[in-house]
């Protein structure tokens, strides 16, 4: 059995990761069987996962359903649509350059709606903005689109005034974008990231090859398990960043900046891992093994 690290992931954290992997096409609603199976093979017991699943249908986060008599569980509508949005920034973001525009978000909210500003200012700093002043945040004009649709979901939209355009200042940008984004903190979470998982992409080409076709044709079982057993985590970990790292012009963050190392590392393991993973997935899913990548 391979030895994979432990982030300090939730069960929680982990069915969403999994519902985001394999819960989302038509007439994949997991039984709770499944989850518990599926959590089983990352080192949790079956009481634990039951509660999680409940915290997360009070949420709203999952619906129950009832599929040729057996009861499951599937990701609500609203959750649906915040993957379809994310699956871009998680999987490719795209990098900001020196020449793209800027978006401004100028927000003001009335005192008596101050649940609605703190709101406002969560999804605006999850979207990856800075912030320049009170009420009024920055962030790579390329976000644009997707905060629109965001705020448009969450009904904020009314509060914010948006403008495109550039910045003119003469000065070095790296002052001025450790102001307005906490660098440090981002940075700091990367180093942990790499404290987990440096290396792992050599570690991954060294058991299967560079081939991940080929490796999926000649994987066993118990690659598939190590490979569930360590992608389905570090995915956890990982799909934070996209949203928390606004993807700034590298020429613009600090030189020793851990992004890139952050990224080639997930996206090493994700060519490697992510089809052995999904195929035991599927085995537990669909009680079949498929030795061919969807």
């Amino acid at each position: 059995m391979l030895a994979a690290p432990a982030p300090p992931v939730r069960h929680q954290q982990l069915i969403v990761t999994i519902y985001g992997l394999y819960g989302r096409s038509s007439g994949d609603a997991l039984p709770v069987s499944v989850l518990i199976s599926m959590l089983g093979s990352l080192g949790y017991d079956a009481p634990g996962v039951r509660s999680s699943v409940s915290r997360l249908k009070a949420k709203g986060v999952l619906k129950s359903i009832r599929q040729d008599g057996v009861a499951k569980y599937e990701l609500s509508d609203t959750v649906l649509d915040v993957f379809r949005e994310g699956d871009r920034r998680i999987f490719a973001p795209e990098r900001a350059t020196p020449l793209d525009a800027w978006v401004l978000a100028v927000f003001s909210v009335p005192e008596s709606m101050r649940n609605r500003r703190h709101q406002l200012r969560s999804e605006l700093s999850g979207l990856g903005f800075g912030s320049v002043a009170s009420g009024v945040w920055i962030a790579p004009a390329q976000i644009l689109e997707q905060t629109r649709e965001r705020l448009t979901t969450r009904g904020l939209t009314q509060f914010v005034d948006f403008f495109r355009g550039d910045y003119l200042f003469d000065g070095p940008m790296r002052p001025k974008i450790a102001e307005w984004w906490d660098l440090k903190a981002i940075d700091e979470q990367f180093a942990e990231f790499l404290d987990l998982y440096e290396g792992a992409g050599e570690l991954w080409s060294g058991l299967v090859g560079d081939d991940p076709e080929a490796a999926l044709a000649e994987s066993t079982a118990e690659l598939r398990r190590d490979a569930f057993r360590y992608y389905v985590p570090m995915l956890t970990v990982w799909r934070r960043f996209p949203y928390r790292d606004p993807n700034l012009p590298l020429e613009y963050l600090p030189e020793d900046w851990k992004g890139p190392a952050v990224r080639k590392t997930f996206q090493a393991v994700h060519r490697l891992a992510a089809p052995l993973a999904a195929a035991h997935a599927r085995e537990l899913i669909h009680g079949h093994v498929d030795l061919v990548a969807p």
